[in-house]
């Protein structure tokens, strides 16, 4: 029996085995380690995405340009900032009018007030002058018609010594027309002189003027007596 060897047949299955257990590491190895590829050099490949529910079904609405939608902004802001301008323009208009109405019809009641003040507050010293120192706002006839007043008293009060003062407690324009206002002007007036021991005659006086302007000025062309109360004490 020592002299027995294995048959070839022995041999031949356990070669196979072997053969076959190489074969399935090998097939092991090809499974569990699959090259790895170098990213330098190949790109990944696009994903593909599935189109949503309804996506490309009918026509494809595409949205404005940049260019038409900032182009029908400035326009539409161009129109609100007209419009703006427009509507600033019509609601200050009437508001500088007024201001300048008002404007003009204090000019011409300080101007009255000044005449006013001029024509009826003199002194025994310059009583010759008065009429020159009111021509300044006097105009056409009624200029020459207080110059005469003026002459026929000048004599009699620098003789009796008598000093008037006129003090303007208000004015007002009653209308103003173009170049043509009529103000009136509120009045306290006091006399004094040697014959009436220097107590004051007192007044109250208020005149309507006429006025026009004329060479960039406001000058009285007629003027009447509206109140003439005589507030002088009787002892």
């Amino acid at each position: 029996m020592e002299d027995q060897k294995p048959g070839t047949g022995d041999l031949t299955a356990d070669a196979g085995a072997a053969s076959g257990d190489e074969t399935a590491d090998a097939a092991t190895q090809d499974v569990t380690e699959p090259a790895i590829p170098d990213e330098s050099d190949e790109e990944p490949a696009e994903t593909a995405t599935a189109p949503e529910d309804g996506a490309g079904e009918g026509p494809v609405r595409t949205g404005r340009p940049a260019g038409k939608r900032l182009a029908a902004a400035v326009a539409v802001a161009a129109l609100l900032f007209v419009g703006s301008a427009a509507f600033a323009g019509a609601a200050v208009q009437p508001y500088l009018a007024d201001r300048a109405t008002a404007a003009t019809k204090i000019d011409v009641a300080r101007t009255a007030a000044n005449a006013i003040t001029t024509l009826w507050t003199y002194t025994p010293e310059n009583m010759s002058t008065l009429a020159d120192r009111a021509a300044g706002y006097l105009s056409g006839d009624f200029e020459a018609q207080y110059r005469k007043f003026v002459d026929a008293i000048v004599a009699p009060n620098k003789q009796a010594k008598v000093t008037n003062n006129t003090e303007v407690t208000g004015a007002a324009v009653e209308s103003l027309d173009g170049r043509d206002a009529v103000v009136i002007v509120y009045t306290n007036t006091s006399s004094t002189g040697p014959l009436t021991k220097n107590i004051p005659a007192l007044k109250y006086l208020s005149y309507r003027l006429f006025m026009k302007r004329a060479n960039g000025r406001w000058l009285v062309t007629r003027m009447t007596t509206i109140t003439s109360l005589d507030l002088t004490p009787h002892v």
